[in-house]
């Protein structure tokens, strides 16, 4: 029964596909060669401001230091050098530290918001109890707290555990930060599977708990790697927290750590380019191999 529920939500996905598809194809041929020479326009435009800044900065980190304050700037470089990767891996700490650090944290926390998410969500979403809204609204409302806000009330919290100068401070804040949305894009994910289908399941013996680990968590596989992605890369970038929790140049974390190159090299700029770009690489690779999941996730976890 399930597989047969299943196998008809696939097909209607598949019809509605063909039929946005079929008026996208129409539309095209109807389209003049002027209306599709200024959407062409305007896209190379916006690629260009979107990937000149990450062309230069592989640029900088590349090329020698003589090269990099001269006026004017070579635009395309004719000589190449790696010792600014060799220098911020041969520094007082490390650049692969501050990379180990942070990729720690963000899995950890990243891990920690999916798993606690999807329970909640679930919850949300199809179950019923006293006060259910108003922690949905509740939810929403702490996600629009400014995080900056928080900041004093958090310390006192790590403080008063005894987590101060410890990565443990810094994955529980990230965590705390990324549940709101975790909750609210699974949640709205969660309304949009068919009732029937998690009804069929109950019907043929599951429990609740087991509805939702083998029917609604593998349908909701774009939603859930949405929201990691999105922890992973708040998480990754986060400045504000770390910078107040951790002491130990030995446990900061990237961002920290990019800014601490500028106290130990005299031309810093091409130390910073060459961390920034090391910094970006984890981040592409994910986004190039889950974005169709992603993009798939935010969108009908954005609809409410």
């Amino acid at each position: 029964m399930i597989g047969l529920l299943m196998a008809a939500v696939r097909e209607s996905i598949q019809t509605t596909k063909s039929v946005f598809s079929g008026a996208f194809r129409q539309s095209q041929i109807e389209s003049t060669l002027f209306d599709r020479l200024v959407l062409y326009g305007c896209v190379g435009l916006t690629l260009f401001f979107v990937l000149f800044p990450f062309y230069w900065m592989v640029v900088t980190s590349i090329i020698p230091s003589t090269e990099l304050y001269r006026l004017p700037p070579a635009v395309i470089p004719t000589e190449f050098t790696f010792d600014h990767f060799r220098e911020i891996m041969d520094a007082q700490v490390p650049f692969y530290i501050y990379f180990f650090n942070s990729f720690v944290v963000a899995v950890i926390s990243s891990a920690m918001a999916v798993g606690i998410s999807i329970f909640g969500a679930y919850s949300f979403a199809r179950l019923e109890y006293p006060g259910r809204a108003f922690m949905v609204r509740g939810v929403l409302l702490s996600y629009m707290i400014a995080g900056i806000l928080m900041v004093v009330p958090i310390f006192q919290i790590v403080v008063w555990l005894g987590l101060v100068d410890t990565l443990t401070s810094v994955v529980l804040t990230h965590f705390i930060f990324t549940i709101p949305l975790g909750l609210y894009l699974l949640g709205n994910y969660f309304r949009s599977i068919p009732k029937e289908i998690e009804e069929a399941g109950l019907i043929d013996g599951y429990s609740r708990v087991e509805v939702l680990l083998r029917i609604t968590i593998p349908m909701s596989v774009p939603a859930i790697v949405a929201v990691f992605l999105y922890s992973f890369l708040l998480s990754w970038n986060e400045y504000l927290y770390a910078s107040i929790f951790l002491n130990t140049q030995e446990l900061y974390t990237l961002p920290i750590g990019i800014e601490f190159l500028q106290f130990e090299f005299d031309d810093v700029w091409g130390e910073i380019m060459a961390a920034s770009m090391l910094t970006t690489i984890p981040v592409v690779i994910m986004f190039l191999y889950l974005e169709k999941y992603m993009m798939a996730g935010l969108s009908f976890g954005s609809m409410d």
